[in-house]
């Protein structure tokens, strides 16, 4: 199942039923369009307000931008090596534990779409969307080969609102 788009009320809930490391990870995401696992290899060493990574994933180059104070708030609980270091010394923050926090955050508010780490970049796609309303540059910034891949990020609201009234329309029928 495919993660969906959280409205601004359910990325603020969620971000503040986050344990403090992971809701600094999940503004990174939102602030960057970055994926989970970029952010969580970003080393303390030569981060900025703006830098450059490679994406695990994909193997790209990206630039990103971070905000001073955002960047500040990282720097106070990055370790010598992460900027978002994990239990074990010498290691980064796992994937799962940010999984199963974001999870369990979403579960607390009792929220009606399958939230994960992927629904943040969903939300920073539909933001740049607004912002500059030309899909090429919504699919450049993600770094996406495919635009009808990036379309379904960049209308990510519109897909959830129809869904939800759908949904809505379904169970007022049953009554």
């Amino acid at each position: 199942m495919t993660t969906e788009y959280l409205y601004r009320q359910e990325v603020e809930r969620v971000l503040s039923a986050l344990m403090p490391q992971n809701q600094l990870i999940v503004k990174v995401m939102l602030q960057t369009g970055m994926r989970l696992s970029d952010a969580l290899e970003l080393r303390s060493e030569g981060l900025s307000t703006s830098g450059w990574y490679t994406e695990s994933k994909t193997g790209k180059k990206r630039r990103y931008g971070l905000p001073r104070p955002l960047l500040e708030e990282i720097m106070e609980q990055a370790g010598p090596e992460w900027a978002f270091p994990g239990r074990k010394r010498g290691t980064h923050k796992t994937r799962q534990a940010v999984w199963a926090d974001i999870k369990r955050a979403s579960k607390a508010f009792r929220l009606p779409q399958n939230v994960g780490a992927h629904s943040f970049r969903k939300v920073y796609a539909v933001k740049l969307m607004k912002k500059y309303g030309k899909l090429e540059r919504v699919q450049r910034n993600l770094n996406h080969a495919s635009g009808s891949v990036t379309a379904i990020y960049a209308i990510a609201d519109v897909l959830l609102d129809r869904k939800l009234k759908e949904r809505e329309r379904r169970r007022k029928k049953r009554i």
